[in-house]
C-alpha cells in the first residue's frame, strides 16, 4: 500500500473525543476506544496539503461557498454511485445530526410521526425527542445476526407516520441493502405519504464487493420523496471539520431548509471545510481506495479471529461501515453487566448495544477503523476476559 494505516498516531492531545470522554463516559482511562465512530488514520495527504496552504494564507475571514463546492458533491456520486444528482437541491449542513435537527425544525411539522427502523444509530432517537416528535418503530428482523427489514410491520406502521428515517448502509448492524429492499420500502412510503429521510453517511464505505443504492436513484418518483443526508466525513476522517449535504427532492423544500440555517446563522460553511470537502472529492480517490482495503481487511481479521478464538461471541458480518456489531447474549449477563465486562474486564470501550434500541440487548459496537496492532491487542484483551469469566463458571457449577 502506498499509505501506511499501520501507524500509530497518539490522539491524546488533539482534543479526540474518543480519548477525552473516556472517564467521563466509561469511568476510567485505561481503555482501549472502539467506540466514536472515527478512524485513527491519517486523512489523505492532498487534504492535508491543501489545509496546510490554507492556514499559511492567515486570513480566514467569512468565507463564500464557490460553485465547485456542490459540483464536487455531484462529481462524487457520479463516480461512486452513477447518481447524477442537481445541485440546485443540494444545501449544507455540519453533519447530519444538525442536519436531522434543521429538518425536524424546518419541514417536520408538529405532531408528525417518524419511523426508525431499530436497532438503529441512538442520535436520530435524540434529536427527534429533542424536538418533540414521536417516533414510530419499525425493528428489523434478525436471523441469525442477518438482519432484514420487516416488511409487513413497515406497511403497518407506514399508515400512521409522516416521514422515516432510512440508515443506509445500516449503522450498527451494517448491511447493505439492495437495490430490491430498497424500492420495496420506498414504494411503501410513497403508497401511504411517507417522506423518505436517506441517511448515507456511510455509503461509501462498501466491504466484500458491496454496492450501495442510493435511495433517490431509484426512479423520480421516489426521488421526489427523498431526501437524502451524504457527506464524506466518514470516508476521509473528517468529521471535527464538521460538513454535509443535504440534497433535497424539490426547491420549496430546500428554500424551508435553507432559512432555518439562516434562522441559526450556520449557513456559511467555515474557511477550512470549504477546501477539506472539495479536496477530498476531487483528489482523494486513491486513499479512499486503499483505506477501504484496509478496513475490509479488518473486518475480516476480527471475525476469524473471533470465530477461531472466542466462539462464543457471535457477530452480523459487515457489508458496508466499519462498524462490527457483536453479539455477546451467550453470556447471560444483564446488560449493565456485559458493558460492566467489556469495560473493567476487558478493558475495552465500546458502544453499549441498547443506545440503539432495545433491539440492542446482548450486543455491543465495535469500531474496526484503527492500525490492526491495536484491534489484534483489542481483541486479545477480549479473549483474555472471556477465557477468564468462562473459567470461574465453570468453577461455579462444579460447586453447586
Amino acid at each position: 500500500m502506498k499509505y501506511n494505516f499501520d501507524e500509530i498516531i497518539d490522539r491524546s492531545k488533539n482534543y479526540s473525543a474518543k480519548i477525552d470522554e473516556l472517564e467521563m463516559k466509561f469511568g476510567r482511562k485505561d481503555l482501549i476506544p472502539m467506540w466514536i465512530a472515527d478512524m485513527d488514520f491519517k486523512t489523505a495527504p492532498q487534504i492535508i496539503d491543501a489545509l496546510v496552504k490554507r492556514v499559511e494564507e492567515g486570513i480566514w475571514g467569512y468565507t463564500s461557498r464557490p460553485a465547485e463546492y456542490f459540483e464536487s458533491v455531484r462529481n462524487w456520486q457520479i463516480y461512486k454511485n452513477n447518481w447524477h444528482v442537481e445541485t440546485k437541491y443540494m444545501s449544507h449542513a455540519l453533519g447530519v445530526l444538525p442536519m436531522l435537527a434543521n429538518v425536524c425544525n424546518a419541514i417536520i411539522e408538529k405532531g408528525q410521526k417518524v419511523i426508525l427502523q431499530t436497532p438503529v444509530f441512538s442520535e436520530f432517537k435524540t434529536v427527534l425527542d429533542n424536538w418533540g416528535i414521536e417516533i414510530v418503530y419499525n425493528p428489523l428482523i434478525n436471523k441469525d445476526n442477518y438482519y432484514e427489514i420487516d416488511f409487513d410491520d413497515l406497511e403497518i406502521k407506514a399508515k400512521e407516520a409522516d416521514y422515516i428515517i432510512f440508515c443506509s448502509p445500516h449503522n450498527p448492524v451494517g448491511r447493505v441493502w439492495t437495490k430490491e429492499e430498497v424500492e420495496k420500502m420506498a414504494k411503501i412510503c410513497i403508497k401511504n405519504n411517507v417522506t423518505i429521510i436517506s441517511d448515507e453517511m456511510y455509503s461509501d464505505i462498501m466491504l466484500y464487493g458491496y454496492k450501495h443504492t442510493p435511495t433517490a436513484s431509484i426512479s423520480e418518483e421516489i426521488r421526489k420523496n427523498t431526501i437524502t443526508f451524504t457527506s464524506v466525513t466518514k470516508t476521509f476522517n473528517l468529521a471535527g471539520v464538521q460538513v454535509a449535504t443535504c440534497i433535497f427532492p424539490n426547491m420549496e423544500m430546500r428554500n424551508k431548509y435553507e432559512k432555518t440555517l439562516e434562522k441559526f446563522e450556520t449557513k456559511r460553511n467555515n474557511a477550512f471545510s470549504i477546501v477539506a470537502n472539495q479536496v477530498a472529492m476531487n483528489e482523494g480517490k486513491e486513499w479512499f481506495n486503499e483505506v477501504s482495503k484496509y478496513l475490509e481487511d479488518n473486518a475480516t481479521f476480527a471475525m476469524n479471529y473471533i470465530s477461531e478464538n472466542i466462539p462464543s461471541i457471535k457477530y452480523s458480518k459487515p457489508e458496508g461501515t466499519y462498524l462490527l456489531w457483536i453479539d455477546c447474549r451467550k453470556f447471560g449477563m444483564t446488560q449493565d453487566e456485559l458493558v460492566d465486562f467489556f469495560v473493567n474486564e476487558a478493558r475495552l470501550a465500546l458502544n453499549n448495544g441498547t443506545t440503539f434500541g432495545v433491539e440492542g440487548t446482548g450486543y455491543m459496537r465495535m469500531n474496526l477503523g484503527c492500525p490492526r496492532v491495536v484491534l489484534e491487542q483489542a481483541l486479545k484483551q477480549l479473549e483474555d476476559a472471556v477465557n477468564k469469566f468462562e473459567n470461574n463458571k465453570k468453577l461455579e457449577l462444579q460447586y453447586v
